[in-house]
């Protein structure tokens, strides 16, 4: 699924529309007409940087996986001190409790005086994971939407959302919550020495296995080449490129087993994750724009817990990439802000 249609102002499901959804039934029909009935899913909320910069014969862009933007204060100075012209995000809260009800990618915008684009992942139908749901036991969303997008001081063209997926895993809670809704990516174009080039805000599932990500991988591909076919591309995402199947990545003793065999397929999946022939198949390079390490970080409360791994990465094709880094997401104190790093990349036209 692409979605093209922008507004200014996203269609946000009343609290009365959510808890119906809630009292309903819990079967994959209900899904389907829930699904379908949320205007915000098939929607991209869109503010132009008020002075956009032009970029030149190159940029800088940078990914990170802003574990919901809670903390505002210390993610904009991080992300400010990259001097990068467009930041590509993702799990992005707009109306969720656990980030005090705000509309982060907005806030952030706002504080870099940038424009920004968002799309909704999922409508929340708790509170969060079950560490949020502790910590906000008793609030309210006044929205529920998580997604992500881009911040930017220059203009993006042609901004879409590309579904990778609407299995509706998330909907019965299983996983602990309730979500309606699917992983997407989401696309937006920006004009480097006076060309086009498609850049991609990628979160892929994170209880699932190698081959689902495969398939995730085809469709993101199949979406890129008909939004723009044949255009330069920078994907920035979160992978989650465990290197095994969710269940096994939960196993101990398997995790002590395949490491002891391979002491690193957390940090270079490449053997056990077909994404990585499938993009290189496409055209698409990994060498040249990631740093070396892993992109996880372990936050305050210790998850994720080590060994920790390359699960976020950069993938170009038709670009030249130049220094390329993997940031702290840390505050100035070196508290983690979020339990995945930054990347960082320039790029320009081959």
């Amino acid at each position: 699924m692409l979605v093209t249609r922008t507004t200014g102002r996203m269609s946000l499901p009343s609290q009365a529309e959510r808890q119906a959804i809630i009292d309903g039934p819990v079967t994959p029909e209900a899904f389907t007409r829930a699904f379908a009935a949320a205007p915000c899913l098939g929607e991209i909320e869109v503010r132009p940087p008020s002075r956009p910069v032009s970029l030149g014969i190159q940029a800088r862009i940078a990914f990170w996986n802003a574990e919901r933007l809670k903390y505002q204060a210390p993610s904009a100075l991080l992300l400010a001190s990259l001097r990068a012209d467009v930041l590509m995000l993702c799990e992005l809260d707009l109306g969720m409790a656990r980030t005090g009800n705000r509309h982060t990618t907005r806030d952030l915008a706002d504080t870099l005086g940038q424009g920004y684009v968002f799309g909704a992942e999922f409508i929340e139908l708790g509170l969060g994971d079950l560490r949020e749901q502790k910590a906000h036991a008793g609030e309210t969303n006044s929205a529920g939407l998580h997604g992500g997008g881009f911040v930017s001081a220059a203009a993006l063209a042609r901004p879409a959302l590309v579904r990778l997926e609407t299995s509706g895993r998330w909907f019965d809670g299983a996983f602990h919550e309730r979500r309606v809704g699917g992983r997407i990516a989401m696309l937006a174009e920006v004009t480097i020495a006076g060309q086009p080039v498609l850049l991609a805000s990628v979160h892929y599932e994170s209880h699932t296995g190698p081959e689902d990500r495969r398939l995730q991988t085809q469709t993101l591909l199949d979406a890129i080449d008909v939004h723009a076919p044949g255009m330069p591309v920078l994907i920035g995402g979160d992978f989650n490129t465990a290197s095994c199947e969710r269940e096994e990545k939960h196993d101990s003793d398997f995790v002590a087993r395949a490491l002891a065999a391979d002491p690193n397929r957390l940090l270079l999946p490449m053997a056990y994750e077909p994404m990585f022939e499938l993009l290189k198949r496409r055209g698409y390079d990994w060498e040249t724009c990631n740093a070396p390490g892993p992109t996880q970080r372990t936050r305050p409360d210790g998850t994720p817990a080590p060994p920790l791994g390359r699960i976020d990465w950069l993938f170009a094709r038709g670009l030249t990439c130049t220094d390329v880094a993997t940031v702290p997401a840390v505050d100035a104190g070196g508290v983690a802000i979020s339990d995945h790093e930054v990347l960082a990349v320039t790029i320009a036209p081959t």
